[in-house]
C-alpha cells in the first residue's frame, strides 16, 4: 500500500531458544538443541509500504507471507545405527505463500526451497484456531501437512545402492508425496511491545514413502520449543 512518508523503515522480530526433538527424521531417540524464530513486521521504501508499523496490528484477510525452516545436519558418526550412510548437511529452506486470517482463524499454504543443503522443494499447509484469553497471551492449535519432492525424500529417507553396500539397510528410493501430517499447539506471551516468549508443541506422523523407509524407527514424533523473541525497528 502507498504511504505519504519517505525514507526507509524496517521492523521484524527475531529470537533464540531451545528445542527438544528427534535426533533425525524417523529416530525414536530425542535430543536437545538450539532453535530460533523470525517474523516479518513492516517495510517502507519511499512511498511503498508493506506490512503494518503497529506491532499490535493483526493482518486480516488474504495476505502474502514469508516462510523459513532450518534443518540440522545428520552425521552417521553421531548415530551408530546409521553407520555407512552418507552425511546430510545442514539445510536452510526459504520461500513464501498465502495466508488468510480472521480474529479467530488462520489458514496458510507455503512453498520453500532448500537454498542451502538439500536443494529440494517442499510445500506446507496448515490452519489454526486462535484464542486470546488475555491481551498478553495468544494460543493457537491446528493441523499441519508437509509435501516433499523426490529429491527431498531421497535426502532424508532414501538409501542409495552404494549406501546399502556399506550399511545395514537395503537400498530404498522414495518418491515425492506427503511426508508427514500432525498437529501444532502454540502459545505467545507478550511481556512488552518489544519482548515476547513463544512456545510450541508439535506432534507429527510420517506418511507414504517416508514412513516406509528402512531408516525410520518410529512413525510418530514430538517436539517442544521455547524461544525468546525481540522486536527490532529501524528507520522512522
Amino acid at each position: 500500500m502507498a504511504s505519504a512518508e519517505s525514507g526507509v523503515g524496517l521492523s521484524f522480530s527475531a529470537g533464540l531458544g531451545g528445542i527438544v526433538a528427534p535426533e533425525y527424521f524417523g529416530s525414536e531417540d530425542y535430543e536437545a538443541g538450539v532453535t530460533g524464530g523470525f517474523e516479518f513486521g513492516h517495510l517502507r521504501i519511499g512511498k511503498l509500504e508493506f506490512g503494518d508499523p503497529d506491532p499490535n496490528a493483526v493482518a486480516m484477510g488474504l495476505r502474502p507471507r514469508g516462510s523459513f525452516r532450518l534443518i540440522g545436519p545428520r552425521n552417521d558418526s553421531d548415530y551408530s545405527e546409521l553407520a555407512g550412510l552418507d552425511d546430510v548437511d545442514l539445510s536452510v529452506e526459504l520461500g513464501g505463500g498465502i495466508g488468510y486470517q480472521t480474529n479467530g482463524f488462520l489458514a496458510f499454504a507455503d512453498v520453500r526451497y532448500g537454498v542451502i543443503g538439500h536443494e529440494s522443494w517442499v510445500a506446507e499447509v496448515g490452519a489454526d484456531a486462535i484464542f486470546r484469553p488475555t491481551t498478553e497471551l495468544t494460543l493457537t492449535v491446528g493441523p499441519r501437512a508437509l509435501w516433499g519432492s523426490d529429491s527431498y525424500t531421497s535426502t532424508y529417507f532414501g538409501v542409495s545402492p552404494a549406501e546399502a553396500s556399506s550399511s545395514a539397510f537395503s537400498a530404498y528410493s522414495p518418491g515425492e508425496g506427503l511426508v508427514g501430517a500432525g498437529i501444532e499447539f502454540g502459545a505467545t506471551y507478550q511481556f512488552t511491545p518489544e519482548w515476547s516468549l513463544d512456545g510450541t508443541v508439535t506432534w507429527e506422523r510420517l506418511m507414504g514413502d517416508a514412513a516406509d523407509s528402512p531408516i525410520v524407527q518410529s512413525d510418530d514424533s514430538f517436539s517442544v520449543s521455547l524461544v525468546l523473541m525481540r522486536r527490532f525497528s529501524f528507520g522512522r
